[in-house]
C-alpha cells in the first residue's frame, strides 16, 4: 500500500491558463451585461424621449386651438434671438440696399399722406393745448372721462356757435348784393366816367360777349362742382380733427407712457421731465393765444356796437378771434374783413373800421401779445417771426400755427441739452 503522502504528492497542479480563461470570460460576460444594461437604459431614455414629444406635440395641437393670449401665458413676447452677422460685404451691400429701397418707398408714401399727416399734427396739436383744461376739471374732482368729454361739449358748441353766428351774417350779405344790384347797375349807366372808358376799352361789350358765351354754363357749373368739392372737403376735415381730437385728448396719458418707454431706463426720467415740459408750453401757447384771441374778439366786438354796426358786431368779433390764431398776418386779415363790411354800411364806418384794426394791431403786436406769450413760452420776439416764416412757407398756415410752440420746444432741449453738456465739458 502507497502512503497518503506519497498520493498527496503526486496529485495534478492547476492550471494557471484555465484560471485566466476563467477570469477572461467572467469580465466579458460582465462588459456584456453592462453594454446590455445601458443599452436597456438608453432604449428607456428613447421611449421617454418620444413619450415627451409626443406629449409636446399634443399641447402644440391643444394650443393651436386657443386664443393668441392664451397660448404663452408666462412666456410674454418671447425672447430675441441673437443679432445677424453682417460682416460680409454682400450682406452688408444687400442690407443697405434694402434700406435706401425703404427709405425711398417711406419718403413717397410720406408724400402721399401728407394731408393725412397735416391732420394728425394738428389734432395732436389741440388734444394737447385743451389737456390743460381737462386737467382743470381733473382738480375739480371729475375723472379724465368726464372731463374730456366736457371740453369736447364746449368745443362742439363753440364751433356750432360760430357757423350759427357768421351763417346769417353771410346770407345778409349775399340777398343785400342782390337786392341792390340793379340799382348799382343803374348808377353805372348813368356815370359819365364809365360811358368814357367803355368808349376807350368797350368793357361792356366784352362782358356781354362773355355772359352770352356758350361755354360760360359749363364753367359756371364746373366752378359751382369746384365750390361744392372744397366745401365738403372743409367739413370732412372739420369732422376728422374734432375725432381725432377727441381721441389723442382721452389717450394722452397711455400715448406718453408709451413714447417713454422707448427711451433707455438710465434716461427715462430725465426724457419724461422734458416730455412733460414741452406739453406743458404747448399747451400754454395755446392758451395763451386762446387769450389774445379773445382779447381782439371783445374789442373789436365792443367797437363795433359804437360805431353802429351791431347786427354784425358778434359775427365780425368771432372772425377777428379766429384770424388771431393766424401768427403775423390773421390780424391784417380780420381788419381787412370787418373794413369792407364796414365800407358796405357807410365810407366813413369803414375808414373808422380800417383805422382801428391798424391801431389795435400796433397794441396786440407790442403790448398785449408779448407780456401774455412771455409767461405762457418764453422764447424771443426774432426767434418767434423766424419760426412763423420758416413754418408757413414749409406748411402754409398749418406750418404757421405750429411753428411757435415748436420752436419753444427746441428752445428748452437745447437749453437743458446742449448747453448743459456745453458748460459740462
Amino acid at each position: 500500500m502507497t502512503p497518503s503522502g506519497d498520493d498527496n504528492s503526486t496529485a495534478t497542479p492547476p492550471d494557471p491558463a484555465a484560471g485566466q480563461d476563467l477570469a477572461k470570460a467572467t469580465r466579458e460576460a460582465k462588459l456584456a451585461a453592462a453594454d446590455a444594461e445601458a443599452a436597456a437604459e438608453q432604449a428607456e431614455k428613447s421611449a421617454d424621449e418620444a413619450e415627451e414629444s409626443a406629449d409636446e406635440a399634443e399641447e402644440s395641437a391643444d394650443q393651436a386651438e386657443l386664443l393668441i393670449e392664451e397660448r404663452h401665458p408666462d412666456e410674454g413676447m418671447g425672447r430675441p434671438g441673437p443679432p445677424i452677422h453682417r460682416s460680409n460685404p454682400f450682406v452688408f451691400g444687400f442690407f443697405a440696399a434694402l434700406g435706401v429701397l425703404v427709405a425711398w418707398g417711406l419718403w413717397n408714401a410720406l408724400g402721399h399722406a401728407r394731408s393725412v399727416l397735416i391732420l394728425l399734427v394738428v389734432s395732436m396739436f389741440i388734444a394737447v393745448g385743451l389737456n390743460p383744461l381737462v386737467e382743470w376739471f381733473m382738480r375739480r374732482g371729475l375723472k379724465r372721462g368726464l372731463s374730456v368729454g366736457a371740453v369736447f361739449l364746449i368745443m362742439i358748441l363753440a364751433v356750432a356757435g360760430v357757423g350759427f353766428a357768421i351763417v346769417p351774417v353771410v346770407t345778409d350779405q349775399i340777398d343785400g348784393l342782390i337786392t341792390n344790384a340793379p340799382q348799382w347797375l343803374d348808377l353805372l349807366q348813368k356815370s359819365k366816367t364809365l360811358d368814357e372808358l367803355d368808349n376807350k376799352y368797350h368793357f361792356i361789350q366784352k362782358a356781354q360777349e362773355y355772359i352770352q358765351d356758350p361755354a360760360l354754363a359749363q364753367k359756371a357749373f364746373g366752378g359751382i362742382l369746384g365750390v361744392g368739392k372744397v366745401v365738403a372737403n372743409a367739413l370732412f376735415n372739420t369732422f376728422t380733427i374734432l375725432i381725432l381730437t377727441l381721441y389723442f385728448l382721452a389717450s394722452l396719458p397711455s400715448v406718453k407712457r408709451a413714447a417713454y418707454s422707448l427711451v433707455p431706463r438710465t434716461r427715462r426720467n430725465r426724457v419724461a421731465i422734458l416730455g412733460d415740459e414741452v406739453l406743458t408750453r404747448v399747451g400754454g401757447y395755446v392758451s395763451g393765444q386762446f387769450t389774445v384771441a379773445l382779447c381782439a374778439g371783445v374789442f373789436m366786438f365792443i367797437f363795433l356796437e359804437i360805431v353802429g354796426l351791431r347786427e354784425y358786431a358778434v359775427a365780425l368779433a368771432i372772425v377777428v378771434m379766429f384770424t388771431a390764431f393766424i401768427p403775423m398776418v390773421g390780424g391784417l386779415i380780420g381788419v381787412v374783413v370787418v373794413a369792407l363790411i364796414g365800407f358796405t354800411d357807410s365810407l366813413w364806418v369803414g375808414l373808422a373800421c380800417l383805422i382801428y384794426g391798424i391801431v389795435y394791431q400796433q397794441i396786440e403786436n407790442y403790448v398785449v401779445a408779448p407780456r401774455i406769450m412771455r409767461r405762457a413760452v418764453d422764447i424771443p420776439g426774432a426767434v418767434t417771426v423766424i419760426a412763423a416764416l420758416l413754418g408757413g412757407a414749409l406748411l402754409g398756415v398749418v406750418g404757421a400755427l405750429l411753428a411757435i410752440p415748436s420752436a419753444a420746444a427746441i428752445l428748452l432741449i437745447i437749453r437743458e441739452v446742449w448747453v448743459r453738456k456745453a458748460d459740462a465739458s
